[in-house]
């Protein structure tokens, strides 16, 4: 049993549904710097992974990863990466449509649609992402056993491509797309009893 190859998914789905990157207003934010280290006869060398997200907050999202020797070019690079790796999420009145769990290797994230005022619950890596996708209500948990941050990214996205807009869920199950529509804004719209 082999690992998800996340890259090669959002890959797929852009080709079903293409993404370009110039005709969206993008905002970025680096969740890791990592700094490594390599051992030579001269000392030591020190070398900058980046792991950077960027969304236009109204349903596009996508992470990228740069190496370099300075930080600055490993952003740049994480930035540019995370460029081609844009993905459309369908989001219905601030929140996703349905609970969703996204896995990669041991990181498993949990995402569930919640009602207006609940806000952005969510906690390290998982946040940036789902500010810049444009959600303003969800909560979410980390299930799995690893808190590395490239993981449960990669563990978000997979949820993400999960999400079927209520389109998708209607044409598979023959029902009236609007009747479908009307059951997700019930749920999202309803205020909060406390």
């Amino acid at each position: 049993m082999g690992v998800k190859n996340i890259e090669k998914l959002i890959e797929e789905r852009q080709k079903i549904e293409p993404v370009n990157p110039a005709e969206l207003t993008l905002e970025e934010k680096v969740v890791e710097i990592r700094r490594t280290t390599r051992v030579v006869e001269g000392g030591r060398r020190f070398s900058f992974s980046t792991l950077a997200v960027v969304g236009d907050k109204n349903g596009h999202v996508g992470f990228g990863h740069g190496k370099a020797n300075e930080v600055p070019p490993s952003i740049a690079k994480a930035i540019a990466d995370a460029k081609k790796h844009l993905i459309k999420v369908p989001i219905i009145e601030g929140t996703i449509p349905h609970d969703v769990i996204g896995k990669y290797e041991s990181a498993v994230v949990l995402l569930k649609p919640a009602r207006k005022g609940t806000g952005v619950v969510a906690g390290g890596p998982v946040r940036p992402v789902l500010e810049l996708l444009g959600v303003t209500d969800i909560l979410t948990k980390i299930i799995g056993r690893t808190t590395n941050p490239n993981n449960t990214v990669r563990a978000v996205f997979d949820a993400l491509l999960q999400i079927r807009s209520p389109e998708q869920v209607a044409k598979v199950r023959g029902v009236d797309e609007e009747r479908i529509k009307k059951n997700y804004r019930i749920y999202a719209s309803a205020p909060i009893v406390k």
